[in-house]
């Protein structure tokens, strides 16, 4: 895919005479065009390389998830338990021999798990027989002293396991129920972590993201087109390539050239000479990885060529935010840390107050599992703020400037961009949006 290079340029777009609703778009053939899905391999070399060393940066011995058919556990698909039909147990531990992954199975399921390779073992449990129960029995063998299970406050993929699953578990294990722990821990520090090989393909979404939202500003008719007009032009690029929402459907993409109205859904506004436009949007590859880019434009009036003064200082104010923010990432510093360094160039630039945090996990969905970038300016600290950056962590971050229109309502320009942590510093995914994108409203009608 093609690298967009915004430095040291301003583009002024000529304008497609059509709605986008009316464009004709090349048809592609999604199998061909991405080709097997990695994730089968991805997920055993998550398992296999990343997995133990999340076991002891929770200090846990073992991790216990229960599986079933059409109520099964959030984090199911990422250990292989996504076919469940009869209840299904997961165990993984670390003890003097190594890293180990033993599953007791119904045996409608055990033959065709045993197959993907995944795990060291497959128990096939017969009928009539209680796949817990086997798996209580292993668990008392190895005299585990803190077993994590998936019961969580805090993160929603830590929280699979149903009261009465709980309740059945800890009636087994009896006096044993004291070592159960909550996997929180654990699944932030598995689930936080990107191979390379994820890395690739987020790069990959993030492109695409930014690349269809410039095409989708060329379809800007000023006085013509709408938010929603824009919105759907990039959900016919979604369905040509075959990819999914990276969040809710209705509010993704947001086309948005008003004032802020958060996380929503793109309107009938009709966008105007002057009207500061602003695209968050997000895909979907392979049913697995998420991007989150968000990119803006300005609609010159008849007399402009270029965008007024002030315009111009608020594009430039969010670019310096979200450049500070990068310098920021690092493995050791904390979130919060990085969210400080973003709003102390909000204050000089005597921006309006902002309420969201500078930037989020990113990966297997938009607001993933890890560090959040925020939390300097609230009242009290999300315990994810207190957590490090690691090498392998992948954020959307944002830059922030924010003013007061005439009308008394705000505006936020909120430079967003992807980047991964490395050991040696945080890098951008793709390159960044250097320039405010003008759309020129001297056409030719």
């Amino acid at each position: 895919m093609r690298n967009i290079n915004f430095l040291s340029i301003t583009v002024i777009f000529l304008i497609f005479s059509c709605k986008p609703s009316e464009n004709k778009v090349s048809t592609v053939d999604p199998v061909a065009y991405w080709g097997d899905n990695p994730w089968s391999e991805i997920r055993k070399k998550r398992i296999n390389q990343l997995l133990p060393k999340a076991l002891k940066e929770a200090n846990v011995n073992a991790w216990l998830v229960i599986c079933r058919e059409n109520n099964n556990d959030p984090i199911a698909d990422h250990i292989g338990g996504e076919n469940a039909g009869g209840t299904a147990v997961f165990i993984f531990y670390n003890d003097s021999d190594g890293f180990h992954s033993k599953v007791f199975s119904p045996s409608g399921e055990a033959t065709a798990l045993d197959e993907l390779d995944i795990h060291d073992t497959v128990i096939s449990v017969e009928r009539g027989m209680s796949s817990v129960s086997m798996a209580v029995d292993f668990i008392k063998e190895k005299k585990f002293e803190k077993i994590a299970i998936n019961s969580s406050l805090s993160n929603a993929t830590a929280d699979g396991l149903t009261y009465t699953q709980r309740v059945n578990l800890e009636d087994l294990l009896g006096n044993k129920k004291n070592n159960l722990i909550s996997s929180t821990d654990l699944v932030y520090e598995w689930l936080s972590i990107k191979l390379p090989e994820e890395v690739e393909i987020l790069k990959k979404a993030a492109q695409l993201t930014a690349d269809w939202q410039i095409e989708a500003y060329k379809q800007v008719i000023p006085g013509k087109s709408t938010d929603a007009d824009i919105a759907l032009f990039l959900k016919q690029k979604m369905a040509t390539y075959g990819v999914k929402d990276g969040w809710a459907p209705d509010q993704n993409p947001n086309v948005n050239s008003g004032p802020d109205r958060g996380h929503s859904h793109a309107t009938d506004k009709v966008i105007m000479p002057g009207d500061v436009i602003q695209i968050d949007f997000g895909i979907k590859l392979y049913d697995r990885w998420v991007s989150d880019i968000q990119r803006f434009a300005y609609v010159l009036k008849d007399v402009e060529t270029k965008a007024p003064e002030k315009i111009q200082f608020y594009w430039e104010s969010s670019k310096a935010g979200n450049r500070i923010a990068l310098a920021t990432m690092k493995p050791g510093v904390k979130g919060i840390d990085v969210d400080s360094a973003q709003r102390k160039l909000m204050s000089n630039a005597k921006s309006e107050y902002v309420p969201w945090s500078t930037g989020h996990p990113v990966g297997y969905v938009a607001h993933d599992v890890g560090p959040n970038l925020g939390g300097s300016q609230a009242s009290h600290v999300r315990p994810a703020s207190e957590k490090q950056l690691k090498e392998g962590m992948t954020f959307a971050f944002d830059g922030f400037h924010s003013w007061k229109r005439a009308d008394g309502t705000f505006k936020t320009i909120s430079v967003e961009e992807m980047a991964v942590v490395t050991k040696y510093g945080a890098q951008y995914l793709i390159t960044p949006q250097e320039e405010l994108i003008l759309i020129s409203s001297n056409l030719k009608k």
